[in-house]
């Protein structure tokens, strides 16, 4: 375990140690995807009510196995409302953040030596969160530079084993957002390996960039276009809340379990010992489901580094969501370009972890006046490979 620590967890440590020496403010450090703009405001309004006005004992008291009734409740007419799906309560389990309702939602629809696939680049993470169920995460390679998924390959790998198909769109490391007809398609072949083995593949969604969407690009809800999906969401993102650990497993209404799945959740969530994220925080987003923080923040810095990267012939996909742009290293070796990008303060991560190498992903949630001031740095590293 202790040889595959974070390559972005390491290059953000270095960031940290860097800036000790030269300053933060001459450190352009792409390396985590931390949010860079203010939670909104209704969330401290939320969160003092709370400590105010609610009695102590119950506001930071247990709460059931399945979650707060309240944040349950509450998810479920959201979604309804905005996706025109019939969700109820008994379709929401909260968890700690995305990667608690990845880890849980996998388990549910997995058993020892079962397959899940996805598609490459992917959230390196995806490894540990499968291999902890006994299941075994098969890759569809990248299809190169646009990055949508490869679904001839896809299709072809699909066999008995196939429990769970995991994507992610908007998509770390990409930016790339899978459009309406990939995701029909998708689910058209699904249906059609399900019904051939007698059994649903599920499609786990992990959404924690749903609200991250550049300029009307097409967004779609994948659990309204096949109806075995479990949508994995974080506020971390939305609400610029990652420190908080909340989030949710929605199961689809009509998904082959949805009578049984939440509970399954609420059992293997004790038995893991990751037992419900904080009651007072399950209450707090309960009334801020319809609120964001200013995203479009993200947008205009992409802008700003889609401009120049492509100015500089760095080969690259805009974005349609995220905070992350990921071009092509100026070298066939990215780890050898990080490395590089370094002796000017400038530190990306290398693609081979997300199952892209010779690409590099730079996480630009980060103050838009330092984009601007690290845009020399790019110039300079350009220059380097232009000798």
């Amino acid at each position: 375990m202790l040889a595959q620590k974070s390559v972005i967890r390491e290059t953000f440590m270095f960031g940290r140690q860097r800036a000790a020496q030269i300053g933060y403010e001459n450190v352009f450090d792409y390396s985590l995807g931390n949010p860079s703009v203010p939670r909104p405001p209704q969330v401290t309004a939320a969160m003092l009510r709370l400590l105010a006005e609610q009695e102590p004992v119950e506001l930071h008291g247990y709460c059931p196995s399945q979650g707060d009734p309240v944040f349950r409740a509450a998810v479920a007419k959201s979604l309804a409302a905005r996706f025109q799906l019939p969700y109820t309560i008994d379709h929401i389990f909260p968890t700690t953040g995305a990667a608690g309702a990845l880890s849980h939602a996998l388990r549910a629809v997995t058993k020892p030596g079962d397959e899940v696939l996805t598609f490459a680049p992917y959230f390196p993470e995806y490894g540990p969160y499968v291999a902890g169920t006994g299941a075994v995460l098969r890759v569809v390679p990248a299809e190169p530079e646009a990055f949508q998924p490869d679904l001839e390959t896809f299709a072809a790998m699909l066999n008995e084993n196939t429990a769970a198909v995991l994507i992610n769109t908007p998509n770390n490391p990409s930016g790339v957002v899978y459009s309406t007809p990939t995701l029909r398609r998708l689910a058209d072949i699904l249906r059609e390996k399900s019904a051939a083995y007698g059994r649903p593949i599920y499609l786990v969604s992990d959404e924690p960039y749903r609200e991250i969407v550049f300029d009307g690009v097409d967004a779609p809800y994948p659990a309204a276009l096949y109806e075995h999906t479990l949508t994995c969401y974080s506020f971390s993102k939305s609400l610029s809340l990652p420190g908080e650990r909340i989030g949710y497993v929605a199961v689809r209404p009509g998904c082959e379990g949805e009578d049984v799945l939440v509970d399954m959740m609420a059992q293997i969530s004790r038995f893991t010992g990751h037992n419900c994220p904080p009651s007072i925080i399950q209450r707090a987003c309960a009334e801020c489901l319809e609120v964001t923080s200013e995203l479009s923040v993200y947008q205009t810095n992409m802008k700003l580094l889609y401009a120049k990267l492509t100015e500089l012939g760095f080969t690259v996909q805009k974005p349609g969501g995220t905070f992350y742009i990921f071009p092509k290293a100026l070298e066939a070796d990215a780890k050898a370009f990080c490395l590089k990008a370094r002796e000017y303060d400038l530190l990306l991560v290398p693609g081979d972890s997300f199952g892209a190498p010779g690409y590099v992903r730079l996480a630009y949630c980060i103050d838009t006046e330092k984009v601007r001031r690290s845009l020399p740095a790019f110039e300079k590293l350009a220059a380097a490979y232009a000798r």
